[in-house]
């Protein structure tokens, strides 16, 4: 699999990324490392994860994710200098109140919270270190407007800046990006970074599939024109573009017992859970099969060819799910689907938005 760079940086990562949310909940340590051993062997080198992982996120299994990733390093001499490693730090505790105190996300939260997940990874360096949402209101995870009333910030964007630029001069970072980001918020970080000498996201990590093109209002235009480059998470949209959810209702009921929206009742309440995803997904899926292709094989397609998206983040449970999804890269959409793929966002937009 061909590598290419990430915005304005070095770094060199496949096109397909593995993404590890799973890991510590619906998936073992011994089956996240057949896993991670099985995306190192059909070439992809990007692993991404989060200090706040396993999802759904809970006070009992923070940090899992990393432990397993830096157990399986610890287990593999030699394989940490092989892969690009990302990380992220968690946005404000209004979500997640077992990563730290307080309404804000300080220079020296950034700081510790980096720190951390350098011990459980096992490493000496993180590749690529992301805010996980902004400490700013955002419309974002299922909100779908900006509402100045709800603006709480209490840490400028300058100071998350000067705090990732420490990291990357002490050498624990060595390049920084944001995710679940709006344009105005790629603009402010890229500024004050050109401005300032500070250093200059090289990434956004969004949701982006079938059921969520929203970064095709604006973010797409942004992150051109800036050279920030999109890693594409949720491209089968929590799996309804898998079709496993084809033949139940929204709540899950019918679908496979260890299905995501099915264990996870807190699940089913977001964006992915609404009515209108799962009746669209259903469109989605029922054209893949009447053009001759699986719902993941067109899903991923879609994402794998799109010019916006630089690597697609693949959320996998089992090694067979993992090579199903690496085995669609290739596969191309011809100009009739993707056109029929535009009449129906044309008339359901994106419910999972």
């Amino acid at each position: 699999m061909h590598q290419i760079s990430l915005g304005q940086s070095d770094l060199k990562v496949t096109p397909i990324c593995l993404g590890t949310m799973t890991f510590g909940e619906q998936v073992s340590q011994a089956t996240s490392h057949a896993i991670l051993d099985r995306a190192l062997e059909r070439g992809v080198n990007f692993i991404d994860t989060a200090e706040m992982y396993a999802v759904p996120t809970r006070a009992e299994t923070f940090g899992a994710t990393e432990t397993y990733i830096g157990n399986w390093f610890a287990a593999n001499p030699g394989v940490r200098e092989r892969v690009v490693l990302a990380s992220k730090v968690a946005g404000p505790s209004r979500a997640t109140p077992w990563v730290r105190e307080g309404a804000g996300m300080t220079a020296a939260d950034i700081v510790a919270s980096c720190e951390a997940s350098l011990r459980r990874l096992r490493t000496d360096v993180i590749d690529l270190y992301q805010i996980h949402w902004p400490e700013r209101h955002v419309p974002a995870f299922g909100q779908m407007y900006y509402q100045p009333e709800k603006e709480s910030s209490q840490t400028p964007i300058l100071e998350q800046l000067q705090a990732l630029a420490r990291l990357v001069r002490e050498g624990k970072v060595r390049y920084i990006g944001l995710s679940n980001e709006t344009p105005y918020g790629v603009h402010e970080f890229v500024r004050l970074a050109e401005q300032l000498g500070l250093p200059r996201v090289v990434s956004v990590q969004n949701p982006y599939s079938l059921l969520n093109r929203s970064w095709e209002n604006a973010m797409d235009e942004t992150c051109h024109r800036l050279g920030v480059s999109l890693l594409a998470y949720s491209p089968l949209g929590y799996g309804l573009l898998s079709g496993k959810y084809d033949h139940s209702g929204t709540t899950g009921v019918g679908a496979p017992a260890t299905a995501r929206l099915t264990m996870f009742e807190s699940m089913r309440k977001q964006r992915w859970g609404r009515r209108e995803s799962w009746e669209t997904s259903k469109l989605y899926n029922q054209l893949a099969r009447d053009n001759g292709l699986t719902p993941t094989q067109m899903a991923l397609a879609f994402c794998y060819t799109k010019w916006q998206v630089a690597s697609t983040i693949l959320g996998v449970t089992t090694v067979e799910q993992l090579d199903e999804d690496i085995d669609v890269w290739g596969t191309t959409l011809s100009a009739e689907l993707l056109g029929e793929i535009d009449a129906i966002r044309k008339q359901y937009r994106d419910p999972a938005q």
